[in-house]
């Protein structure tokens, strides 16, 4: 049974009525990492790994959800939208939070929910779920929000109930995907294009270390603070700079002998980041897979030396693919210290390839590790036949 029948029969057996099906799917981010918060670019997807929602209004003045891949059920009544001991809720409820804030009035409404993203790959789940549901409530009960607005609401929901100070590239490409292409966005202004992603010969294929993010917190908040120090510095020289957006590679070589080496390192990464998205938009427009593929590789060497987010087994994992036949590109994904590669293989060498990671990666705990092959799909959308 298809995860979406699922949800719907789930439903009906409890709610005893025809649902609405919605979906919003996790994403991949194929090159621009670290990038979003110095507001540069970044070249997300969505992908074939979703949260699937049937929802329908009810006059019990009661939101009652339930989520199947916990078995919990979770109810308030509609005046009582607060922060909940039950964290899954919160990404409900705060999305509900947001339509209350600007004026609307949510009605009640039952909801049953699960998905097949995959929990600790840097897919974004928590993202999914909260685009989901606020392209749910828009839709179902015509309020007439922007997509865009949508994707504010699922961003600040984040914010401020599950209290995690997201950029907004997740809940952007949650919502925004369309099949065969990546998105381009500007952190900064948030103005996207779309590029194709042709992989009728390809295969996006993720390969997860198990290595939990322990790190990546507290390290996160350092490299913002290097990056913002290496603009202080800057600014003397061009006052209208506002970010390292604004610096060209010829700038901060200028001056390269004012800063420390960390700092240095840290801002030029970006930079460059920033450079090798633009020409790996190129790349595809021109359908170079090889190019795309060497500029992802790139990345991966800028985060490991240059940004220092990386660790032993995204590294090890990169190697192994840099090594195999039909492998033109991979990075590690995400804020670092563990979570996944992304690997860009031929089709027909995609079994080879996870074959040489099976028989010689092992996750920290001695297990093999999760591989996942991803496909570019819609974003956010009404799915009832």
């Amino acid at each position: 049974m298809t995860m979406k029948k699922e949800i719907k029969t789930i439903f009906k057996e409890k709610f005893g009525i025809e649902p609405n099906l919605y979906a919003a799917p996790g994403r991949v981010n194929l090159i621009g990492e670290h990038t979003d918060y110095n507001e540069g670019f970044v070249l997300p997807a969505s992908v074939n790994k979703s949260i699937h929602f049937a929802i329908k209004p009810n006059s019990s003045g009661v939101f009652r959800f339930y989520a199947i891949d916990l078995n919990e059920s979770f109810e308030t009544p509609v005046d009582k939208i607060e922060p909940s001991k039950t964290h899954w809720a919160n990404y409900l409820l705060g999305v509900i939070a947001q339509f209350v804030k600007d004026g609307k009035k949510v009605p009640a409404f039952d909801c049953v929910f699960g998905g097949d993203v995959p929990l600790g790959a840097g897919m974004s789940s928590s993202a999914a779920i909260e685009v989901g549901m606020a392209y749910a409530i828009n839709d179902l009960f015509k309020l007439n929000y922007s997509k865009l607005q949508l994707v504010k609401f699922a961003q600040m929901a984040e914010h401020e109930y599950a209290g995690v100070k997201c950029g907004i590239m997740d809940q952007f490409a949650s919502m925004h995907g369309k099949a065969n292409h990546v998105i381009k966005l500007d952190c900064r202004s948030l103005e996207y294009q779309y590029f194709p992603l042709d992989m009728t010969d390809y295969m996006l294929v993720l390969v997860n270390t198990g290595v939990k993010h322990s790190l990546a917190s507290s390290e996160y908040n350092k490299r913002r603070q290097e990056c913002e120090n290496g603009v202080a510095l800057l600014k003397k020289y061009q006052p209208n700079i506002h970010s390292l957006r604004d610096v060209g590679l010829e700038l901060i070589q200028a001056h390269k002998s004012e800063f420390n080496e960390i700092t240095y390192n840290r801002c030029s990464y970006v930079i460059e980041e920033n450079i090798r998205l633009e020409n790996a938009c190129n790349a595809l427009e021109q359908g170079n897979f090889v190019e795309f593929g060497k500029l992802m590789y790139g990345s991966h060497e800028g985060l490991k030396n240059k940004y220092e987010v990386s660790c032993h087994e995204l590294d090890q994992l990169v190697d192994m693919a840099r090594n195999t036949d039909g492998v033109l590109g991979a990075r590690m994904m995400g804020g670092g210290f563990g979570g996944c590669t992304i690997n860009l293989v031929k089709k027909g060498s995609v079994p080879a390839f996870e074959k040489n990671i099976r028989a010689n990666y092992k996750t920290p705990d001695g297990k093999e590790p999760q591989i996942i092959e991803v496909v570019i799909e819609e974003g956010a959308r009404l799915v009832n036949e």
